[in-house]
């Protein structure tokens, strides 16, 4: 019969607390005291509990203290203590930790989370002691060991793990299996003699090998054995074995590192019933998300692939506002109610590789992999902000609510799931303490290039708003000519402080808020306008390249929006270039294809942007309707050097025209550049050396004084007179 102690000097909060245990399972026998003095005092070291629950604030001695004195016994070195406490007081819940505390919960308890991890505790309490009742039999039968049968060490190693009741197996630095014992082939039903020599994939397939495999290599890497036992679940003959294992170095003579041994002990008959005690331990009862325990499993699997993969991972903890006065102002039930739509919402707002848990009362934590920038965990924290923006309904009652939010990164802030789930706690105070509803990071810089983030947004949607944005010509040359007979439209941002903005700075930011649709349609709109414009003052032959983004070709209908602007405008759809990266084309393949061939049939010419930087075929690109190719300018900028670049930029040019296509080269920043483009026959140059990208008054300015070679009917040229 399992026992639990329950230590707290107010009389409601213990009897509240002794129900509550009373209900975790059959049988318990539950003994209550008002002090920590009369606990010490009356707890006998011959029959220790199996759980102790204990307020933390107490007016003879405080819990740490109190655990702290508890644990210098031997008998109580292992007893499971929760510590309970108020939500203000999170630093007491560190020293409590400190001091030897198994975990904590916070008042008002969640009686849902309390029978969770007190059912939890007991079923770990009671592995403990079957693992030191087979440590006495294992004693027991090592004193029994004796004989000529076992001169020989390695005979009498193998026969002494035979009579061992705990299946223990052996591996090499290589993976290899050295050693098995005999209730390890009953366990696993496998000879010795079939895995021996073979590597632990090949024995007992991937998901076995990935688990001991990390396990393994930190035994390898330290040299000492792991700190705690792990739990894992096995199949064997069709029926799944409850495993509890240790890992030990294995030395060889010198003393060094040579290989891990494992020792498993079945478990099995502690858990009565499997999918009741599974469910409980990997679940959160209430949301239906996982368990604190499963997701930190589950972070050290993705710390250790981000290790191996050089990659970068977010843990952020979200904690509700004001949400112990919700409990206050209506019930604790409906608080529950809260917590599941508040689950469900943030749930929601995530990729299919984050994982979320309800990590304690009102906090959920959140595991974000394989982070492209840091900026990425900002722009999640964004979007979990934001499903507070609707009012929740629960039994009819509209309930406002916001959350704080902390970031934390590995491998900057931390190595290990601990120390960054207590970044990430710290970080989350750190919003708190701004004035709530807000996110902050660990590291003092992430937070000032959130901030600026976050400022750059809500500039950009003013700038689109305030037209705030400009558009710049390149001029694009003939060579074998010197006239213009193209110009690239270039999106600027006239910033109100900082002046003249280049793309580079927004245009990814305006991807990522669903800008850059209606930043495109303007540019679009002004330049069609424009080209309309300088055709009726007299200017011919120049046909306008616009970029587009590989966002605006994910779904059809960017194509409709180019047709309905070059009829606005009157522009003659063959003046009028696409510009689009290769990449952007086959990473939307099927959507692209179709919305160029549309604009090929409708008249509109299609360019290649950043040629030679992408992966597509020669095959891919017969089968695009495309005009020209624009050869990236990192290519262009190290042709004075006598690189291996010259080679591409020929094969590019070389390709091009075997299909018919025309050729420029963009980025050309000196004499040297455009002297080697011209010898190996390219057909088009831009670049800052030939001319920078130019204002429509500069644009204008330069046409009339003559310093652009263009074709102009000379009977308007008037119109374009250069300004004072």
């Amino acid at each position: 019969m399992a026992k639990v102690v329950v230590i707290d000097d107010r009389v409601t909060n213990r009897n509240i607390l002794t129900r509550l245990a009373l209900s975790v399972e059959e049988g318990l026998q539950v003994q209550a005291f008002a002090s920590p003095i009369e606990a010490l005092t009356r707890l006998q070291a011959a029959n220790p509990p199996d759980l102790i629950i204990t307020d933390y604030n107490m007016p003879e001695m405080d819990g740490a203290t109190f655990i702290e004195t508890l644990r210098e016994q031997r008998a109580f070195a292992d007893v499971p203590i929760v510590v309970v406490t108020v939500y203000e007081d999170r630093d007491f819940c560190y020293r409590a930790l400190d001091a030897g505390a198994t975990d904590f919960l916070l008042s008002p308890v969640d009686h849902l989370e309390f029978r969770a991890r007190a059912r939890n505790l007991l079923t770990m309490r009671r592995q403990q002691k079957l693992l030191a009742k087979r440590a006495a039999d294992l004693e027991q039968a090592l004193q029994e060991q004796q004989g000529p049968a076992f001169d020989h060490p390695a005979v009498r190693l193998q026969a002494f793990l035979d009579r061992v009741p705990i299946a223990v197996s052996a591996v090499d630095r290589f993976g290899r299996l050295t050693l098995v014992n005999q209730a390890h082939e009953d366990l696993f039903a496998q000879r010795r003699e079939d895995l021996v020599g073979k590597t632990l994939l090949d024995a007992f397939g991937e998901a076995y090998a990935t688990r001991h495999a990390v396990l393994d290599e930190k035994v390898l890497e330290s040299g000492r054995p792991l700190a705690s036992p792990r739990q894992e679940v096995v199949s064997n003959g069709g029926r799944e074995r409850d495993l509890v294992s240790v890992k030990a170095p294995v030395l060889d003579e010198a003393g060094d590192v040579d290989g891990v041994m494992t020792f498993a002990l079945d478990v099995s008959e502690l858990v009565l019933d499997r999918g009741t005690t599974e469910l409980a331990g990997r679940t959160d009862p209430l949301t239906g998300l996982i368990s604190a325990s499963a997701f930190e499993d589950r972070a050290e699997q993705e710390l250790a692939r981000a290790r191996r993969q050089n990659e970068t991972l977010a843990i952020l903890i979200v904690d509700l506002d004001r949400f112990k006065g919700i409990n206050e102002a209506f019930s604790n039930s409906f608080g529950d109610r809260l917590l599941r739509a508040v689950a469900g919402r943030l749930a929601g707002r995530l990729r299919e590789t984050d994982c979320i848990a309800r990590l304690r009362s009102d906090e959920f934590v959140i595991l974000q992999p394989a982070l492209r920038r840091a900026d990425d965990s900002a722009e999640l924290a964004r979007r979990l902000s934001d499903a507070f923006a609707e009012p929740f309904v629960i039994d009819k009652e509209e309930v406002h609510i916001s959350a704080s939010i902390g970031i934390t990164l590995f491998p900057t802030d931390g190595k290990s799931v601990g120390p960054l789930l207590k970044n990430a706690d710290l970080a989350m105070y750190r919003a708190k303490a701004s004035g709530r509803d807000a996110y902050r990071f660990f590291a003092a810089e992430m937070n000032l290039a959130a901030r600026r983030a976050v400022t750059l947004e809500r500039e950009l949607r003013q700038a689109l708003a305030g037209d705030q944005f400009l558009v710049y010509y390149q001029p694009q040359i003939e060579l074998d000519s010197g006239r213009i007979v193209g110009m690239e439209a270039l999106v600027r941002w006239n910033h109100p402080h900082r002046g003249i903005v280049r793309p580079g700075e927004f245009i990814g930011l305006a991807e990522d808020i669903g800008l850059i649709a209606p930043l495109t349609a303007w540019v679009l709109r002004s330049a069609c306008t424009q080209h309309r414009i300088w055709r009726d003052k007299g200017l011919l032959g120049m046909q306008l390249s616009v970029n587009l983004s590989p966002v605006q070709f994910r779904e059809r209908g960017v194509e409709l929006m180019i047709e309905r602007i070059l009829k606005d405008t009157g522009v003659n759809p063959a003046m009028l270039d696409i510009e689009l990266t290769e990449n952007a084309v086959i990473e939307n393949s099927a959507t692209a294809t179709a919305s160029l061939k549309y604009l090929n049939e409708l008249g509109v010419t299609l360019s290649i942007d950043d040629f030679g930087t992408g992966y597509s075929s020669l095959s891919y690109v017969k089968r695009l309707p495309v005009q020209r190719l624009k050869i990236d300018q990192s290519f262009v900028q190290n042709l004075e050097n006598g690189t291996s670049d010259e080679v591409i930029v020929r094969a590019i040019i070389n390709l091009g025209h075997s299909l018919g296509l025309r050729v420029i080269g963009e980025g050309v920043e000196t004499e040297a550049q455009l002297t080697r483009l011209q010898r190996l026959g390219c057909d088009e140059v831009q670049g800052d050396y030939i001319c920078p990208a130019l204002s429509v008054g500069e644009f204008e300015r330069r046409l009339a004084l003559r310093q652009l070679n263009a074709a102009i009917d000379e009977s308007v040229l008037d119109q374009l007179t250069p300004s004072d």
